[in-house]
């Protein structure tokens, strides 16, 4: 990456999309690039103080693959997608935001409401603004 960092728009709530925010986070710490997540739509129910961060479902076309992917990742001894993405806090310039449309929407008022985690909530806009200049995934 040559300038600026990682904006994650993470909108989803299952497994296949969740482990990937999490190892990408910890890879972004470890090379020194900054990584900004607007956590959105689904996903923001796991942000919730003392939301159940290991809820691991998947889409109805990835059940069958599953049990092996859960199994695979416990005999490797992973770290949950939420624990490698606090350990990613720890070493790294990571930020996660929750989008104030979401937050509003499930009641969420404000940032005690959520896991400490979370940096704070914020618009679209000024996600958009704090992360101009970094590659953007949506996931």
């Amino acid at each position: 990456m040559e300038k600026g960092g990682l904006a994650i728009v993470l909108f989803s709530s299952t497994a296949d999309k969740l482990i990937p925010v999490g190892v990408l986070s910890q890879a972004s710490a470890n090379m020194g690039i900054p990584v900004k997540i607007f956590v959105t739509g689904w996903a923001t129910t796991l942000f919730r103080k003392n939301a159940d961060k290991n809820v691991m479902s998947v889409p109805k076309e990835y059940e069958p693959m599953a049990p092996m992917l859960m199994e695979g990742l416990k005999k490797m001894n992973a770290p949950s997608w939420f624990e490698m993405l606090k350990s990613s806090k720890e070493y790294g310039e990571i930020g996660v935001y929750v989008c104030s449309l979401m937050a509003g929407a499930l009641g969420i008022k404000n940032k005690d409401d959520l896991d400490p985690i979370v940096d704070d909530i914020i618009g679209a806009a000024a996600f958009l603004e704090m992360c101009s200049g970094y590659q953007t995934l949506f996931i």
